[in-house]
């Protein structure tokens, strides 16, 4: 037989929690993430927020 090796248990990560927030540009609002997400540019903050909501309820 051969040797055995111990091997370092990795645990299993959690996937962030999502923080959404709309930001102004100009005549556009779009939706951001704290994992690193960006929604396309809006008019609307409504649909900004929809946006957001959206991607925060979104399955993994």
């Amino acid at each position: 037989m051969g040797t055995v090796v111990p091997v370092a248990h990795q645990e299993q990560s959690t996937p962030p929690e999502h923080h959404t927030t709309t930001v102004d540009q100009g005549r556009f609002c779009l939706a951001r993430c704290t994992c690193g997400w960006r929604g396309p540019a809006r008019r609307a903050r409504s649909l900004a927020r929809t946006d957001a909501e959206a991607h925060s309820t979104a399955p993994a």
